[in-house]
């Protein structure tokens, strides 16, 4: 079914197909509608941007910055992590850059290596582990100190409805339930001082959606990913749910939602988890020495070994 008369740009999982004016139109309703049920962002606010220069991270940045003129007292900061992978994240933070320059957004940039004395490159060359598993864990870190230091009241990322299905599916085939109920549209169980709140904006928009929207809006000329992505699990299970999205249209959206529904009852489970702090760096940690200090240990240790 045709929203118009107009070239249908989309087909949605419902049947629908809308044009290039309803689908935007489409898109950015569903964000702020996102914004209101979840009460993601308040009447004033200092919001960061974990914006990596992908078509996610950029949609993001864009409707929040079309917010923030409507709403001054709602300001915006971009924060980019420079983990250090030749050839990926050079191009995506000229992307970044260019995007901040031409609409006035503060963008700050951390890399691994003036944080922690070496790029994510040169730690795989010391450790046998996953990228993504030390990577994820060093970002995490870097985009929380450093919101922090600039006093954001509010982290947005790009997380779409395809990465939240996948995480979803993760943490069941990990059986780690407690893990589930850090998820959602608010990140975490409890608000602690400890850590800058993360919300996702894009929570109810799919992968497809935010490829289109990206594109149409000119936000980027090409899709680039991380070379790193394929070795790791959540490449696996993405790809056995677009499986399943294209045999069955609407899993994703029905995971999802089924989630949302059980998802009061986990965080309530979970209501008093313990929050420490990192004995090594008096960063917020679930145990004595946080997973960054513990992975800068083994890389020093693995350091001195080869020396």
């Amino acid at each position: 079914m045709n929203c118009c008369n107009e070239k249908p740009i989309i087909a949605l999982y419902s049947g629908e197909k809308l044009c290039k004016n309803h689908f935007n139109q489409y898109f950015n309703d569903k964000i702020f509608k996102t914004i209101r049920q979840f009460d993601l962002i308040g009447k004033e606010e200092n919001l960061g941007i974990a914006l990596s220069g992908g078509k996610d991270s950029l949609t993001v940045l864009y409707i929040l910055n079309k917010l923030s003129q409507q709403n001054p007292k709602i300001r915006i900061n971009a924060i980019a992590i420079d983990e250090g992978i030749a050839s990926y994240r050079d191009k995506t933070l000229e992307k970044a850059k260019e995007f901040c320059q031409n609409n006035n957004i503060p963008l700050h940039i951390f890399s691994y290596k003036e944080e922690f004395g070496l790029t994510l490159d040169e730690m795989l060359k010391i450790l046998d582990v996953r990228p993504c598993t030390i990577c994820g864990i060093f970002r995490r870190y870097l985009l929380n100190k450093k919101s922090k230091e600039l006093k954001l009241t509010k982290l947005a990322t790009g997380h779409n409805l395809d990465d939240e299905c996948q995480s979803i599916i993760m943490n069941q085939l990990k059986n780690n339930i407690q893990a589930s109920a850090r998820l959602g549209p608010k990140v975490g169980l409890i608000q602690n001082e400890k850590f800058v709140q993360r919300i996702k904006p894009l929570y109810l928009c799919t992968e497809k959606e935010v490829t289109t929207y990206a594109f149409l809006n000119r936000l980027l000329d090409e899709f680039v990913e991380c070379p790193n992505v394929s070795q790791s699990f959540r490449a696996q299970v993405r790809d056995m749910l677009n499986n399943m999205e294209h045999k069955f249209p609407g899993t994703k959206y029905s995971i999802v939602n089924s989630f949302l529904q059980t998802l009061p009852l986990l965080k309530q489970k979970f209501k008093n988890e313990t929050i420490k702090v990192c004995l090594k760096c008096n960063e917020p940690s679930s145990n004595d020495v946080c997973n960054a200090c513990v992975y800068l240990e083994k890389l020093k240790n693995s350091m001195v070994e080869v020396k």
